[in-house]
């Protein structure tokens, strides 16, 4: 195993080549915000929220998939300008998102809520067209509310992880959803009420 000599935030580590950034933070104990990162099940580097800043690298780059690859890596996880890049994610991620935290079950037990306290977001930053889905309440076991989705594909790869797979991406940029093939509610497709899509 090559070991690879780093410096994090100015500080010098030691860590094995082709570890990610975010492994590499977590094992010394540096703090990176992800939401839809699932070690294992779901690396993919959707939400942008691990965003750091690797000297030499043209743009910033997502810490959960990216490969520590040589000797005298410098990486910076917390700088004006990255705090500044995730402030403005979880804006534009609240900008579709149904805003009703007070009557969530969810409500402070939930991390997009708590980083938008931590980053001191304005969630009417990127006010603007909203999509609007139905509430799929077909199953005995779950109510599926599109309306809160933040696209992490958590679920799906939940979902695939039990090798049912019965619901994934649908359409393309703006109109993009998680939902069933065809749009089918869930009782109408091969969903075997595991419950793991609510459990990520």
């Amino acid at each position: 195993m090559e070991m690879l000599n780093i410096k994090i935030n100015g500080k010098d580590y030691q860590v094995e080549k082709n570890t990610t950034i975010l492994e590499a933070c977590h094992k010394f104990g540096i703090k990176i915000p992800t939401l839809c990162f699932l070690k294992e099940i779901n690396e993919i580097g959707a939400c942008r929220m691990c965003l750091c800043e690797v000297k030499g690298a043209r743009s910033l780059v997502a810490a959960c998939v990216y490969p520590i690859d040589r000797e005298g890596t410098e990486i910076f996880t917390n700088t004006p300008q990255i705090q500044k890049y995730r402030k403005m994610n979880l804006e534009l991620l609240l900008s579709n998102h149904d805003k009703k935290c007070l009557s969530c079950p969810r409500s402070n037990n939930c991390e997009l809520q708590q980083l938008c306290l931590e980053y001191g977001v304005d969630e009417k930053a990127f006010e603007g067209e909203e999509t609007k889905y139905e509430e799929d309440k077909s199953t005995l076991h779950l109510v599926r509310n599109n309306n809160k989705c933040i696209l992490c594909r958590r679920c799906v790869a939940a979902c695939k992880n039990q090798y049912v797979s019965v619901i994934g991406a649908n359409n393309r940029g703006f109109d993009t959803q998680i939902s069933c093939a065809f749009e089918q509610d869930l009782n109408s497709v091969s969903c075997v009420s595991c419950g793991q899509c609510t459990v990520v």
